[in-house]
C-alpha cells in the first residue's frame, strides 16, 4: 500500500479506510456504506470507496442531524487512540459553527413541544384525531 520515493515517502490510502482510522466510522464496512450512499463527498462531489486521500483534501461526512466539513491533514491507515484521530483532521470554523447553532435549535424545538408523560387515554385519542381531520379537511 506504500509507494516510496527518493525524497518523501508517500502513503496511499483508500476513502474508507482513511475514514475508519480517523474514527468517524466503527467498521470499514460501515465507511464503505455510508461512502456509497453519498453520505460522504471528496471536495464537493460523490466518490467511490477505493477513492485515494489526499492531504489539503476537504470532505463532507453527514453523521445523524449534522454535516461535518473537515479537511484531511495527514495520512493513516491504521485505526490508533482518539486523541490521535483527531491529528489526521480539521473541521472547519464554518461547520463547527453551522453544528452548534442546529444543536441549539433542535433543544429550543424540543423544549417548546415536549413530550407528554403518559399516553392519551381513550378520550384524548379522539380528540386528538378529531384535531387531525380537521387539520386536513
Amino acid at each position: 500500500m506504500t509507494k516510496k520515493s527518493s525524497t518523501e515517502t508517500q502513503l496511499n490510502v483508500r476513502l474508507d479506510k482513511w475514514l475508519w482510522a480517523a474514527r468517524f466510522y466503527k467498521t470499514r464496512a460501515l465507511a464503505r456504506a455510508m461512502i456509497e450512499n453519498g453520505k460522504v463527498k471528496y471536495n464537493q462531489q460523490r466518490c467511490k470507496p477505493s477513492r485515494t486521500v489526499e492531504v489539503g483534501a476537504y470532505l463532507t461526512i453527514s453523521q445523524g442531524f449534522d454535516d461535518k466539513e473537515i479537511e484531511v491533514l495527514e495520512l493513516s491507515d491504521q485505526r490508533r487512540s482518539a486523541p490521535q484521530a483527531q491529528l489526521l483532521y480539521a473541521e472547519t470554523d464554518e461547520s463547527l459553527k453551522k453544528r452548534t447553532e442546529q444543536a441549539q435549535l433542535r433543544k429550543i424545538q424540543h423544549s417548546l413541544n415536549p413530550h407528554p408523560e403518559t399516553k392519551p387515554d381513550k378520550k384524548q385519542r379522539r380528540q386528538l384525531i378529531q384535531v387531525k381531520q380537521k387539520n386536513h379537511s
